[in-house]
């Protein structure tokens, strides 16, 4: 169990677990994240939607994902800018990008999600984590929160 507001406290991503691109960019953070700094659970999950409910978000869309660290929630185009920030090396270059207004990043954020399914498609079913990185994800009976 991790202690609340510690180095080690991880960094909660939730994403849309049936969406292809959601879990392309779950695979593209696990790559990326050998100290396993980012753990992960779907909004239609259990979890996901407990998690969703502690930071006053709405549990019925699921048109973005999550980062809560530390206890705060960023969503959208903040998220995905903070995500890329403590992913650190040249993925940090990314978080410029928070000079441009939110309600603008959040407009090219919203595009995208309305036609993710479309490009990329989407699964009936959410990720299933291979034994290396199954301990990255949450379970519904995780007592983190």
């Amino acid at each position: 169990m991790f202690k609340r507001g510690s180095a080690e406290e991880p960094m909660i991503v939730l994403i849309d677990g049936q969406c292809n691109l959601c879990q392309s960019i779950t695979k593209f953070i696990i790559k990326r994240d050998p100290n396993a700094k980012f753990r992960f659970a779907s909004l239609q999950s259990e979890r996901g939607r407990k998690l969703l409910l502690k930071g006053n978000l709405s549990v019925d869309k699921l048109d973005t994902f999550v980062l809560i660290d530390s206890g705060r929630y960023y969503t959208k185009s903040t998220a995905a800018l903070r995500l890329l920030r403590k992913l650190g090396g040249v993925w940090s270059l990314f978080y410029v990008l928070r000079v441009i207004p939110s309600f603008v990043r959040n407009r090219v954020y919203d595009w995208i999600a309305r036609k993710r399914y479309l490009w990329f498609g989407y699964n009936d079913s959410c990720l299933l984590p291979t034994e290396d990185t199954r301990k990255r994800f949450l379970s519904d009976s995780w007592d983190g929160d």
